[in-house]
């Protein structure tokens, strides 16, 4: 499952990615870059401590984001 966010600095968004039935988890940067980890735990850890509300269009839509990912811990 992906659930994508509009970055403030780019038209590419940013996607976060929690796939338990294939063990993929990722966050891919509006740079294109991209974070792998290997838990969802882990994921929003970083989600939390690098991403701020204010990276997004919407400051909702970077706390809907922490929602579903915490919906989608083991």
């Amino acid at each position: 499952m992906d659930y994508k966010l509009n970055a403030v600095d780019s038209e590419i968004p940013v996607i976060v990615t929690i796939d338990p039935d294939n063990g993929i988890y990722t966050i891919r940067k509006s740079d294109t870059s991209g974070e792998i980890f290997n838990d969802p735990e882990d994921l929003l850890a970083w989600y939390q401590e690098n991403l701020e509300p204010g990276s997004f269009t919407s400051s909702i839509e970077y706390q809907k984001a922490i929602q579903w990912i915490k919906a989608n811990l083991h």
